[in-house]
């Protein structure tokens, strides 16, 4: 299985990332489309130049090793993907070839979280509009494609993972409710900007608090981002199986 999975910053994703990647069976890739992406559009991320750097530029090849032998020998592979990473100029024909999950969270701690670790953005770095135009895009492609909501795999990982892992077809394990401390072995050269907190983790965080409060540029990016995460919602697991 080339299971990919496509949420936005700030979102559990890399606990997910560990999750899978502390399986026996499993390989994981970190955001393979990072150094596309800044080169693309110009921003000027942390640690810019190291990222690009660090993978290939050209969307088409990045695709041609997503879809090319696992490493080491796994029988699956973990896909982290950054939905904004997938500028409209990249074709989507190989997600035909992949099990898309998309994993989802307000939209109000995301935007609180971001402005933490980086100044100025906007709505499309947020990533939620491009999330619902690639879950819309598996959807054309015949696929039925799971969502989850990362504050109910918070609430209650065993649970959630388990009703993740019987949606694609895939076998539960506890090996995913923890991790060593420290990092994996597949981090992308940007972890030590990004990935403090889950570096020092174990496992998932308990249940989140209460929803932040924004206002002023940030309330607007979250009411921009509303439609889309409310339409997700619609179709995420129970948290109850």
């Amino acid at each position: 299985m080339r299971l990919a999975m496509w949420s936005g910053p700030r979102n559990l994703s890399t606990a997910m990332m560990y999750a899978f990647g502390n399986r026996a069976d499993f390989d994981v890739v970190d955001e393979p489309f990072y150094a596309s992406y800044l080169v693309k559009t110009g921003l000027n991320h942390p640690m810019r130049q190291d990222v690009i750097a660090s993978q290939p530029h050209d969307p088409k090849d990045v695709v041609q090793g997503l879809l090319g032998p696992i490493p080491n020998g796994c029988p699956h592979v973990y896909h982290k993907h950054m939905t904004q990473h997938m500028l409209p100029e990249i074709d989507l024909a190989w997600m035909a070839d992949v099990t898309n999950v998309f994993l989802i969270r307000h939209p109000a701690r995301v935007a609180k979280s971001f402005a933490v670790k980086y100044d100025g953005f906007g709505a499309d770095e947020l990533g939620f509009r491009r999330q619902w135009e690639l879950f819309e895009h598996a959807r054309s492609l015949g696929q039925s494609p799971v969502v989850v909501d990362s504050s109910d795999i918070r609430a209650n990982p065993s649970a959630m993972l388990s009703n993740l892992c019987a949606a694609i077809g895939l076998k539960f394990s506890d090996d995913m409710l923890s991790w060593p401390q420290g990092g994996h072995a597949r981090d992308g050269v940007w972890a030590q900007h990004w990935y403090g907190a889950v570096h020092r983790s174990t496992g998932f965080d308990g249940p989140e608090s209460q929803m932040p409060q924004l206002s002023g540029a940030l309330d607007e990016l979250v009411k921009e981002a509303m439609p889309y995460y409310d339409k997700m919602c619609q179709f995420k697991l129970s948290p109850v199986r």
